[in-house]
């Protein structure tokens, strides 16, 4: 679920079904505030096969923070992001125009919603009436899913439901195919990033986790329990304020400060003490936020297991590290994505690996949504 077919606006999924692809080759397309990944995806011989694969990094970006390619006001520019994803696909030269994109979480409207046991006809019209007090735009102007996340037995011995309303204006999705449609591709599908993290680094396995998806301008906190997607928040701080404050502090340019987070990080003494009091603040503010998160989960489900693991996705956790002062300072296991061991892919792209895998998790996990279970 909470899948968003362009044509219908929305479909439901069925869970466990083994998909029939109805092409061969798709291009799973991340466009996040300040870049564009894309990779190209095939079946292979045992997994799915990473072709090829592209990104855009756009410095101008990362130092002027009024800048973006879309933001969490809920706005996306059409022209911009077409050109920058043309310039990629000019490049990549990739065998096919299908594409399945995904939708950053903070362009939904998610919460969680209770409700007594009743059939699913019956759950279907109580979304539908409670969900008009929920999202602040009239349902006949947003695209709306919902997946039940949990039950349990509330102090009079009833059974509770617990259902993730997730809603899209449609006039974002409108953007994304006018995008696509500029840019000479074929958008099928739809998908909010925490169902792409999910399917390439939860899979089935049930171990409680959240994934940390740091981003350039925001951070994406879900939360799993048993392979599925129950909670998802949001924190406005992002991979791009650390690349600023790098920038005015040292009186140097954006690329070069990536450079730094990138080799030196947080760890270390001397000089790299230095960059670590700059840097670490945000990533405070980023733990804070997860702190939050976890808070208003266990509030939601009281049945909810403690997290036995954090994974750190997004080109954000590149930071060199990031893993080690997640892990102390939120006393979980904290590892960082690794996508691409659930693919195939050519021997030369191998040293590119550890770097690529955090930043590629999103569109890694959109292209390979056909030619896996659900």
């Amino acid at each position: 679920m909470a899948n968003f077919n362009t044509q219908n606006w929305l479909s439901s999924l069925g869970i466990g079904s083994l998909r029939q692809s109805l092409f061969p080759t798709y291009l799973g397309v991340d466009i996040g505030t300040t870049s564009i990944k894309v990779v190209e995806v095939k079946q292979g011989k045992q997994l799915p096969q990473v072709v090829n694969y592209g990104f855009s990094e756009e410095s101008r970006y990362l130092g002027r923070p009024s800048n973006a390619i879309q933001t969490s006001a809920l706005k996306i520019f059409d022209q911009e992001a077409s050109e920058i994803l043309m310039a990629i696909i000019r490049k990549m030269k990739p065998s096919t125009k299908e594409v399945i994109a995904s939708l950053p979480s903070f362009s939904a409207f998610m919460t969680v919603l209770s409700f007594p046991e009743m059939t699913a006809s019956e759950l279907g019209k109580s979304i539908t009436y409670q969900a008009k007090q929920y999202i602040p735009l009239p349902l006949s102007e947003v695209a709306m899913e919902w997946v039940k996340v949990g039950e349990y037995v509330d102090e009079q011995g009833f059974k509770v439901q617990q259902v993730l309303l997730i809603s899209v204006p449609q006039e974002n999705i409108k953007k994304y195919q006018q995008i696509f449609k500029t840019a000479g591709l074929n958008l099928h599908w739809l998908e909010l990033e925490s169902m792409s993290v999910g399917r390439v680094l939860i899979g089935g396995d049930p171990t409680p986790t959240i994934v940390i998806d740091i981003g350039s301008r925001s951070t994406n906190i879900a939360f799993f329990e048993k392979g599925q997607l129950r909670f998802n928040a949001q924190s406005d701080f992002g991979g791009a304020a650390v690349t600023q404050a790098l920038t005015t502090s040292l009186n140097i340019n954006p690329r070069r400060a990536e450079e730094l987070k990138r080799e030196r990080g947080i760890i270390g003494g001397g000089a790299e003490h230095e960059l670590s009091t700059i840097m670490t603040p945000f990533l405070d503010a980023i733990i804070n936020d997860v702190k939050k998160a976890q808070f208003n989960y266990n509030n939601q489900f009281v049945e909810a297991l403690r997290p036995e693991r954090v994974i750190m996705s997004g080109g954000g956790s590149n930071l060199l590290g990031a893993d080690r002062y997640f892990e102390r300072e939120l006393g979980v296991t904290t590892v960082k994505a690794t996508p691409f061991v659930r693919f195939e892919y050519p021997t030369v792209i191998e040293p590119l690996v550890p770097q690529l895998n955090t930043l590629l998790s999103v569109a890694l996990g959109l292209g390979m949504r056909e030619f896996v279970s659900q």
